[in-house]
């Protein structure tokens, strides 16, 4: 799947929810379903700055496509990191570098998480998508 098809599932998925707390539980469960990343790998050098939790990014290249995996000691902030997980995993670095992520903005994330937890989002997506950046670069 595309990134943009993935973003569109992702916001139909949120639409089925009225109440926000529902939303929250909805980011909660799929914190469960995040690809755990290696005990090794949660490090200084793979811990997200910026984040009220502590959050960990790793990401490798695999055939051409980029593998992330996380782990945080926040049940939200993991579903948080699993949600850019989802869209972002098994795509090429160069897609991830152009994806708009419209997808946070269209569900409400931002608008509905306290000041240091969308400044935590924008810590995630910026550190995603200097991995992506990096391969980008180096494949070149």
């Amino acid at each position: 799947m595309t990134i943009k098809e993935i973003e569109n599932q992702i916001i139909e998925e949120f639409d089925n929810f009225e109440d926000w707390m529902d939303k929250y539980n909805y980011i909660i469960e799929m914190g469960r379903e995040c690809p755990m990343i290696d005990e090794k790998d949660k490090n200084e050098a793979n811990l997200i700055k910026g984040c009220q939790s502590r959050v960990w990014f790793s990401a490798n290249l695999v055939d051409g496509k980029m593998v992330f995996a996380a782990d945080s000691d926040a049940v939200i902030t993991k579903g948080i990191a699993y949600l850019l997980i989802r869209v972002l995993n098994n795509q090429t670095p160069q897609d991830i570098v152009n994806a708009d992520l419209g997808f946070i903005e269209k569900i409400g994330l931002k608008e509905h998480l306290s000041p240091t937890r969308s400044n935590g989002l924008t810590a995630m997506l910026k550190q995603l998508k200097l991995y992506a950046l990096a391969y980008t670069t180096m494949n070149k």
